[in-house]
């Protein structure tokens, strides 16, 4: 008599293969509404079109997000919010100056934001901030103020160290995240058609950078000339 050899995990390759396309589904969705969001504008973006593109139903994109405006949020937790321990975490183990962790951030926001889609959700906010009161009220609690402690915290090591000057803390931090928003908002608008005016990002954030360090940096008082007589 032959025994039972029992269940086989790869007795329904069917199966496990569902199952993995089940687990996929909310980063797909999460996927195709940044696609479309950052092309289309919230409002003009339909869920039909995002079910469409992700390559489900609408109704299974109900199942993972209630509406749009839940979709718009997972974009932004999974692509910003979500990612503030991490860079906090970047800011503890920075060993360098304060000008160098400026520096350093500044670069990673464009390699790690700026250059991708994501910077186009910035434009979004912006511009149909007013008729989603509502989202641009979670943005600014999950994205803007949350950055702005970041940026603080640098301007904050600097000056602990001796190595800034800060006169105000928020308008300091507003003034590193002006140049990095004219860029995304740049990259999404002029910069995706104008042959006429050209900006190399790269380039355009060392010289803000730089211009923006020039006005952090303390700067050493000068020695008088030795046998001088002061007057």
């Amino acid at each position: 008599m032959s025994s039972d050899p029992g269940p086989s995990i790869h007795a329904h390759p069917a199966h496990a293969k569902h199952e993995r396309r089940k687990d996929a589904r909310p980063g797909e969705l999460v996927d195709a509404a940044l696609e479309l969001f950052v092309q289309k504008g919230f409002a003009a973006t339909r869920v039909e079109e995002v079910a469409h593109l992700a390559g489900v139903s609408k109704g299974t994109l109900f199942l993972y997000f209630p509406s749009k405006e839940d979709l718009l949020k997972a974009v932004v937790r999974h692509h910003l919010a979500g990612r503030f321990p991490e860079w906090h975490q970047e800011f503890e183990r920075f060993e360098g100056s304060t000008a160098d962790m400026l520096r350093y951030c500044m670069r990673m926001w464009w390699a790690r934001i700026g250059s991708t889609k994501i910077s186009g959700i910035s434009k979004l906010m912006m511009s149909e901030a007013r008729n989603f009161p509502e989202l641009a009220a979670f943005y600014e609690q999950e994205v803007v103020l949350p950055g702005m402690l970041l940026i603080q915290r640098i301007l904050q090591r600097g000056v602990e160290r001796g190595e800034f000057t800060v006169p105000d803390m928020k308008y300091g931090a507003y003034t590193v995240l002006a140049p990095l928003m004219f860029l995304a908002m740049w990259k999404h608008s002029l910069g995706s058609c104008s042959s006429a005016v050209q900006i190399d990002p790269e380039s355009y954030i060392a010289a803000q950078a730089e211009a923006l360090l020039a006005g952090l940096c303390v700067r050493s008082t000068p020695s008088a000339p030795s046998g001088s007589l002061a007057k």
